[in-house]
Formats: C-alpha cells, sequence, structure tokens
C-alpha cells in the first residue's frame, strides 16, 4: 500500500513538473514575441514605425519645397507672387500641413523609445494617430473647399490671366469641375492616406494585439 502512494505521489509530482514547464515555455515565447515585437517598431529601417517616420519626414520635405517651386515658375515676375492671395493662403496651407506632420513624427519616433507598460503606451499612440488620420482626411477636404471659394472670389479682388480664363466658362462648367475634383479627391485621397500611413497603423494594431501586457 505504502508503496502505491509513494507512485501516486511521484505521478502527481511529475505532471505538476510538466505543468510548470509548460507554463515556463509560454512566458518565454510571450517574452521572445514581445522583444521582437520591440525590435522591430525599434528598427530604424523596416518595420511599420519606421514606414511612418519616412512618409511623415517625406511630407514634410515636399510641402517645404513646394512655395519654393511655385516662386522659380514666376522668376521673371516674383512681385506678383508675393501679391498673390492665393500664394499667401498656399504657403498658409503647406505650413499647416508641415506642422501636422511633425507632431505626428514625434508620436512614431516615441514608440521607438517606449519602455514599462509598453503595451498600453503604444495603443495609446496609435490611437492618436489613427485620430490624426481622421483629422487628416477631413482638413484635407476643408483645405479644398476652402481653395474652391478662394478661386471664385479672388478675381473681384486681383486679376491674374488665368483665373480670368477660368471665370470666362460658365457657372456651370466651373461648378461640374469642382464637384469632380472634390469627388476625385474624396475618393483617391482617403486611398492615397490609408496606403501611406494608414496601412502601417494597422499593422501597429495587430503587433500590439500579439504583444503581452
Amino acid at each position: 500500500m505504502q508503496g502505491e502512494i509513494t507512485s501516486t505521489h511521484k505521478k502527481l509530482l511529475s505532471m505538476e513538473l510538466d505543468d510548470l514547464k509548460q507554463a515556463w515555455k509560454k512566458t518565454e515565447i510571450k517574452k521572445n514575441s514581445n522583444t521582437d515585437i520591440m525590435k522591430m517598431l525599434q528598427h530604424k529601417s523596416y518595420g511599420p514605425v519606421a514606414a511612418l517616420k519616412k512618409e511623415f519626414k517625406k511630407q514634410i520635405i515636399v510641402m517645404a519645397l513646394l512655395p519654393l517651386f511655385l516662386i522659380l515658375t514666376v522668376a521673371g515676375d516674383v512681385q506678383t507672387a508675393f501679391t498673390s492671395i492665393l500664394f499667401w493662403a498656399y504657403v498658409i496651407f503647406c505650413l499647416g500641413v508641415i506642422t501636422f506632420a511633425f507632431l505626428n513624427y514625434r508620436i512614431a519616433d516615441r514608440m521607438t523609445s517606449m519602455d514599462g507598460a509598453v503595451k498600453s503606451n503604444l495603443q495609446q499612440q496609435i490611437n492618436l494617430l489613427e485620430k490624426r488620420l481622421s483629422w487628416k482626411i477631413i482638413g484635407l477636404r476643408g483645405a479644398l473647399i476652402f481653395f474652391m471659394l478662394l478661386l471664385e472670389i479672388v478675381p473681384y479682388f486681383q486679376h491674374y490671366r488665368m483665373l480670368d480664363k477660368w471665370h470666362s466658362l460658365s457657372p456651370l462648367i466651373r461648378s461640374g469641375g469642382y464637384a469632380a475634383l472634390f469627388l476625385l479627391q474624396y475618393f483617391i485621397g482617403r486611398k492615397i492616406i490609408y496606403r501611406k500611413f494608414g496601412s502601417h497603423v494597422d499593422y501597429l494594431k495587430e503587433l500590439v494585439k500579439e504583444m503581452d501586457n
């Protein structure tokens, strides 16, 4: 009888040890998984965070160069550009986009140096980025409507050859052109923003779901 009890006790100990080993293995896998994910997020050349930082940086550079490019196109008459309402409205628009891209770049940059409660911090930053992408879509549509209104109002105060030609068309044709441009921006603009930014944010969300708290 004592031998049977000893044998049963050994079996129970063996089962407990096996359970502990399995638990340790699972913990180790989770730790390795978290480490691998953090390495990807912190890498400077690849991964969703690196891709986002690259796109934000590219946007800042492009929007900073565009006003200079416009000045070069009218190099023979720079004074006209500097007194144009449309030019300065565009400069303000570019500055707004640059500021917005810089703030988003800082969010992405913070993700590469997070310690401690990593998952909760990452989720917070991802939610903020996702919200700002929605603001960006709305903001670009608002900016397009604003510039359409400027194209209609400016000729009453300033005269430019291209605008005069545009206003020589009937209001119906102009309205059709504005509507077509808005629809184009509504559908294609959303897809471009998703491809450049939204897809990386979605990938980040999937990675964070795989992390252990």
